[in-house]
């Protein structure tokens, strides 16, 4: 197996694999939360936690087993009322990958501005790759619970059980707090996040692409997306499709998913009275890439992906009459960083 090759869900199959997490999911999703409904106004004293935790992960200093706990759990009163396709208002900065990058995830907020000031917009893979995933997921679970309506955050790809256990993130977990135990409250609370996001009604916003099931965005606002990611079906094209030069639909080299062309691209937007499709999930060797007449955008805000992809990073800046600006940036420095060697597979290029 290529190392850095984002393989079929169902060919996971891994000695660590954990199938109570996946039995207990069920469970976990229907147990009352520790915080009331009636108040989900955050109090000063939430406030003042979630501040002082942002400051700490600021310095790339992990939050205890207790604290991600207690923040997995307000996340989760958060995100729960969120919609499928959740709404989105201009003006707003979209960003796509950043996996674990966290240091270049500091950069971003320096280019983009700092939030609350700055809205925006993040189209999953915030895990996984590199080194930092627990402090690069912890800080933007943070802020989001802190200003929950200047950022969303939507699932990726790797924002499940399989994948992370795999590529990094279980591992990492293992490694910085001794047991699964944060991965497990990292993974199900994965299973809220929204999987798209609309902004203004013209700008349909995913990690991965279309489905051949799905035409309408109506369709999916009747999905399930309380779930692990199905190994195949809407949900899972919505996280792994691309687009491709080929019309139609093809046979995507990933394993899930499949490609699109630009006939499928203009009929969607069209049925939906769209401007723009914006996604993640490949590689752009200038932070952005146009498809299918602009129909489709690119974005990817992980620079220098994998260390040693030597790609710029972009985020997308919409602003109130939906004008496009993209803001190109490079890696921060990082003195001392190990150098990952690792063979990046055609089909991310």
């Amino acid at each position: 197996m290529d190392a850095d090759a984002d393989v079929p869900m169902e060919d996971v199959s891994d000695e660590r694999q954990l199938q109570q997490s996946y039995d207990d999911a069920a469970s976990h999703h229907s147990y009352q939360q520790s915080y009331s409904l009636k108040n989900k106004e955050l109090s000063k004293s939430n406030i003042n936690q979630l501040d002082d935790w942002v400051e700490k992960l600021g310095k790339c200093e992990p939050l205890s087993e207790n604290e991600v706990k207690t923040l997995c759990d307000m996340a989760i009163e958060v995100l729960q009322y969120e919609q499928n396709v959740q709404p989105v208002s201009v003006p707003v900065t979209i960003c796509g990958d950043v996996h674990d990058q966290f240091h270049d995830l500091m950069e971003l907020f320096k280019i983009g501005g700092p939030c609350p000031d700055t809205n925006y917009l993040f189209m999953g893979d915030y895990v996984d790759r590199g080194y930092y995933s627990v402090e690069t997921v912890s800080y933007l679970v943070c802020m989001k619970v802190r200003f929950p309506n200047r950022i969303t955050i939507l699932r990726g790809n790797h924002e499940s059980r399989q994948i992370t256990q795999v590529y990094g993130f279980y591992d990492e977990c293992l490694r910085k707090y001794g047991s699964a135990t944060v991965w497990k409250l990292f993974t199900d609370l994965f299973d809220y996040f929204p999987i798209t996001a609309l902004v203004d009604n013209k700008i349909f916003c995913l990690h991965g692409g279309l489905s051949p099931m799905i035409e309408t965005i109506d369709q999916v606002r009747e999905l399930n997306r309380i779930q692990e990611v199905p190994h195949e079906g809407p949900m899972c094209d919505l996280l792994w499709s691309d687009p491709d030069d080929r019309g139609g639909w093809g046979i995507s080299p990933r394993g899930a998913g499949f490609t699109f062309g630009q006939d499928i691209s203009e009929q969607f937007n069209h049925t939906n009275d769209l401007s723009l499709i914006a996604r993640a999930h490949q590689l752009a060797m200038e932070g952005y890439s146009w498809w299918h007449q602009e129909a489709v955008v690119t974005i990817f805000s992980a620079p220098n992906y994998c260390y040693r992809c030597g790609n710029q990073a972009a985020i997308m800046e919409v602003d109130e009459q939906h004008g496009r600006q993209f803001l190109q940036y490079d890696p921060s420095v990082r003195p001392g960083e190990p150098t990952v060697t690792r063979k990046t597979p055609d089909y991310f290029l």
